[in-house]
C-alpha cells in the first residue's frame, strides 16, 4: 500500500515537471534574458490542484533537473514520507524523492 501511494505522489509531480519542461523549452536557449534571468516555473509538488508559481533561473532549474529524482517545490509543499529536503532557498525547497517514489520519478523523467 505504501509503495502504491509513493508511486501515485511521484506521478502527480511528474505532471508538473512536464509543464516546467515545456516552459523551459519555450525559453531556452534563445531567450533574451539569458540563463541567469528569473523565470516563473510551476511548483512541482504532489498536491492535486496546486497552481503556485516559483521563480528560478534557467541555470538553477537545470541544476535541479540534473538528478531525475529532484523536484522544486514551495516551502511547506514537501511530503516527508516520500522525499527529503536537500536545499532551501527562501520560499523554494529542492527535494529528492526516496523509496518507490524515487524509482517512479526516474522512470517517468521526460529527459531519459
Amino acid at each position: 500500500m505504501k509503495e502504491t501511494v509513493e508511486r501515485r505522489l511521484a506521478a502527480n509531480e511528474d505532471v508538473f515537471r512536464k509543464v516546467n519542461e515545456g516552459i523551459e523549452r519555450g525559453q531556452w536557449p534563445g531567450w533574451a534574458g539569458g540563463a541567469d534571468a528569473p523565470i516563473a516555473f510551476r511548483c512541482e509538488c504532489a498536491r492535486l490542484g496546486c497552481n503556485k508559481l516559483l521563480t528560478l533561473t534557467l541555470s538553477d532549474y537545470e541544476r535541479v533537473r540534473a538528478d531525475a529524482r529532484q523536484f522544486v517545490v514551495l516551502a511547506g509543499h514537501e511530503v516527508p514520507s516520500v522525499e527529503r529536503i536537500v536545499e532551501r532557498r527562501g520560499e523554494i525547497v529542492i527535494v529528492v524523492k526516496t523509496g518507490a517514489a524515487a524509482h517512479e520519478a526516474a522512470e517517468r523523467d521526460p529527459r531519459s
